[in-house]
This record gives structure tokens, C-alpha cells and sequence, in this order.
């Protein structure tokens, strides 16, 4: 079963739940905020393709 570790988002007030959230407005730092934080949580950033990147561990059990 996978589980989101993290969120990257354009606007906080578009999201929630119980994962890490980080608002990031520019488009740039945000794709670059999500990848770093790929690496760092060893998971798989997703775009959603609404201003939003999910990150998840796909290999949570």
C-alpha cells in the first residue's frame, strides 16, 4: 500500500490531510522543492498537473 509523505502545492488552502504540506508559489522552486524533497524522503513525486505534487512511498507497509 502506498502513502503520501509529502505535499508541494501552489496554494496551501487547496490541500490537506495528515502529510507535511509546503506552499511554494513559484512554479520553478515548486518543481524543484518536490524533486529535492524526492530525494530526501527516497519517495516518487507525482504532478498532478493543478499546481500540486504528491510524494509518495510506494514501498510503505
Amino acid at each position: 500500500m502506498a502513502k503520501i509523505v509529502a505535499i508541494v502545492t501552489i496554494e496551501g488552502g487547496s490541500v490537506g490531510g495528515g502529510a507535511p504540506i509546503f506552499v511554494e508559489p513559484d512554479t520553478i522552486k515548486r518543481e524543484s522543492t518536490a524533486f529535492l524533497l524526492e530525494k530526501i524522503l527516497d519517495a516518487n513525486a507525482h504532478d498532478l498537473k493543478n499546481g500540486s505534487f504528491i510524494l509518495v512511498d510506494h514501498r510503505h507497509e
